[in-house]
């Protein structure tokens, strides 16, 4: 008789490559500069696309490291200063310098940058209900659970690989 622990691990085997598949989808998806674009048009607000995850990042996750935040949409560091001094030429982010570490310059969003990060909320709000409008209360709480539970356990494995 195989043990629980066996049956378990055969279950996740199987279902990796699918999990795998779904979430190269969703990346895919999020990662078209017309989903930013239409979501720009939707909140009724004038910011260039290679802006727009930049200024979101900066507001949901500052301050912010510029590299991190590099790190974090996948571009060169270089090019992200390059952004956020735009972003900061807009009155929509302002660099300082970390409390914590003074060689760490942090990027944060100013009050018009967060008005603006308001209108993509409201937008994007609009466009969730349209994805959602056919599930169920219960389900949606399950997927917003288990994605938490998925992305809390993805940092820790991260987490550890870059402390060895």
């Amino acid at each position: 008789m195989p043990s629980r622990n066996n049956v378990h691990i055969t279950h996740i085997s199987e279902k990796i490559r699918e999990l795998h598949g779904s979430l190269i989808d969703i990346v895919t998806l999020m990662n078209r500069p017309q989903r930013d674009e239409a979501l720009v048009r939707e909140a009724g607000i004038a910011l260039d696309r290679a802006l727009f995850p930049l200024l979101v990042g900066i507001e949901r996750r500052g301050p912010i490291g510029i590299v991190e935040l590099a790190a974090g949409v996948g571009r060169d560091y270089t090019t992200v200063s390059r952004q956020v001094a735009k972003l900061e030429s807009l009155g929509l982010a302002e660099r300082r310098q970390s409390p914590a570490d003074r060689r760490v310059n942090e990027v944060v969003v100013t009050a018009k940058g967060k008005a603006m990060t308001d209108k993509i909320d409201i937008a994007r709000e609009r466009i969730a209900l349209g994805v959602f409008a056919n599930w169920e209360p219960a389900e949606i709480d399950d997927l917003v659970r288990l994605m938490g539970k998925f992305a809390d356990a993805l940092a820790n494995e991260a987490g550890s690989l870059a402390a060895e």
